[in-house]
């Protein structure tokens, strides 16, 4: 008789166990649902959110779901084409850089990792988020950069209007045309691949078959 109700007892336990594991799948299938169906393949909410927590990170705010939706559209097109295109990924002193560059950012390392937790990411989730920018952003450059093209004046025109008031705002001597040449002219090339993607994104909308279904209540 003991051993009948021990062996009871582990039925029930395993029954137990079932159920509750049943049940956080379903819960985990709730958190993290499809948000939008893009061709044959899928944006999860899990997606929409990394992203968010990526955006209070380096902005210190988010974008609404929809409007992360909609960038995280943009990625995949222009991944999707990265791809076709063979872009290579960053190299790991790339990533290096890029995730130094974004620590250099904050008034200290230790800003920069309360700001990281805070914002519930990981070191491991900033390096895969920083290095997929960089392997977008290398596309962009590579097909853009060659039709993008900045004269003189419009260098000149962007030292009085943006460079010489910001300094004086800042109560700070300006530099010279020549030591900000470059760096305005490289601003301006961003500035014009930038409008070209916008462009170009924009019209690959209309060729790419995208499902949303992300409710109003977002996440």
């Amino acid at each position: 008789m003991p051993r009948a109700r021990s062996l009871a007892g582990l039925g029930l336990a395993c029954a137990a166990l079932v159920l509750l594991c049943a049940a956080r799948c379903r819960a985990q299938q709730v958190v993290d649902r499809i948000a939008a169906r893009i061709e044959n393949d899928v944006i999860l909410l899990s997606d929409i959110r990394l992203l968010g927590r990526y955006q209070l990170l380096v902005d210190g705010k988010s974008e609404t779901a929809s409007d992360i939706l909609d960038r995280l559209i943009d990625q995949w097109i222009v991944r999707n084409e990265a791809t076709i295109a063979r872009t290579p990924q960053p190299s790991e002193a790339d990533v290096d850089r890029a995730v130094q560059r974004l620590q250099q950012s904050f008034a200290s390392r230790e800003d920069y990792d309360a700001r990281r937790k805070l914002a519930g990411l990981t070191d491991g989730d900033v390096r895969r988020m920083v290095a997929n920018q960089l392997f977008l952003n290398n596309y962009l450059d590579s097909r853009f950069r060659p039709s993008v093209q900045v004269d003189e004046q419009a260098v000149q025109d962007f030292y009085k209007k943006a460079v010489l008031p910001r300094a004086e705002a800042r109560g700070q001597s300006p530099p010279t045309l020549e030591a900000a040449h470059d760096y305005i002219l490289e601003a301006l090339v961003q500035r014009g691949i930038s409008d070209q993607a916008d462009k170009w994104l924009k019209e690959s909308h209309g060729r790419v078959r995208v499902t949303k279904l992300l409710g109003e209540d977002g996440p």
